[in-house]
């Protein structure tokens, strides 16, 4: 493999790396509003590297959405390209496109020491693992061993599931926000702009003013003690556990999860704190199927772009992924 780029690209950034001997090196941000599709913000890139089109021969991109066909329509952002088109560009040889969230769950194999344990337990080494995260949408992947030391990232949408409902006051919310949403998924509140909805939807339920206008605002006051916001916060990781077991259930995810994503990580001790775990194995008579499952939560900075780089070795090299 010649020189190589690697980028995960989320609804609101786009981030690149040169990929060299196993290892990022590079990085760089770029707002996705500031530019018309990702041949402008790599184009940028590679000035700012002192590289031209032609220097990369190997690009592979995690992207928000399905990635068959020839023409890419990002899931949470205007931008959009054709594979093909992107390439003659570029003047590049190799274009491997990788759903986002099959590249986190890659990225979990180079977590090394970055992660702090939400639920202890061991997890059954030949069983898949869950990978899930809220940010600008909801992401979710999935770990499947396939080898001694290799692990394959299957992709999917698992954030456009129904949200699950497991409580009256649930059932209330959805009602709220199913007058406003054609679709309620589980993205639809498991989301950045989703805390805020719920918290919309949360103060018109109760008949109470919602000041709060932006996430950030939201999370910000439910550490500063605000009740209404705390209480929004709350629901917020407990509808994430429904779907998390969900998951678990479904794939019989043994081997445990991650929780990454951007929106987490903020709010750490609250989120150990709350009613995650109980509403995940709240599944009737299948809740003793969750003894012993171990969660983590991911707190690498860039973990999409170094799976982005795992996915380009083993469609173009050789390596192995290790998990413990």
């Amino acid at each position: 493999m010649k020189l190589a780029l690697v980028g995960d690209i989320g609804g609101t950034n786009a981030r690149f790396a040169i990929w060299e001997d196993d290892q990022l090196h590079s990085i760089r941000v770029f707002a996705t509003a500031e530019y018309a599709g990702p041949e402008q913000a790599i184009e940028l890139y590679l000035q700012d590297l002192d590289l031209q089109r032609g220097d990369v021969s190997h690009v592979c991109l995690a992207v928000a959405g399905p990635v068959d066909g020839d023409e890419f329509q990002f899931t949470n952002s205007n931008w959009q390209f054709s594979r093909s088109k992107f390439c003659e560009h570029l003047k590049v040889e190799h274009l491997l496109l990788v759903n986002d969230f099959a590249a986190m769950a890659l990225g979990m194999t180079r977590l090394g020491e970055d992660y702090l344990t939400v639920c202890h337990g061991i997890g059954k080494p030949q069983r898949p693992r869950v990978v899930i995260g809220p940010g600008t949408g909801l992401g979710v992947g999935t770990l499947v061993k396939t080898g001694d030391n290799h692990w394959t990232a299957l992709p999917g949408e698992g954030g456009h599931v129904n949200l699950p409902v497991g409580s009256a006051r649930e059932a209330l919310l959805w009602t709220r926000l199913m007058a406003e949403h054609e679709h309620v998924s589980a993205e639809t509140v498991l989301s950045g702009a989703g805390l805020l909805r719920l918290y919309q939807a949360s103060c018109a339920l109760d008949g109470i003013d919602a000041p709060l206008k932006s996430p950030a605002a939201v999370t910000a006051a439910a550490l500063d003690g605000d009740t209404v916001a705390a209480a929004v916060l709350e629901q917020f990781c407990v509808f994430l556990g429904r779907v998390v077991g969900n998951n678990v259930l479904t794939l019989g995810a043994l081997g445990g999860v991650y929780i990454a994503g951007g929106m987490v990580p903020r709010f750490t001790e609250f989120f150990i704190n709350s009613g995650f775990r109980q509403a995940m194995v709240d599944k009737g008579v299948m809740s003793d199927y969750f003894d012993g499952l171990p969660v983590w939560l991911a707190t690498a900075e860039y973990p999409g772009l170094n799976g982005a780089g795992v996915a380009l070795q083993q469609a173009f090299g050789e390596g192995e992924q290790v998990l413990e």
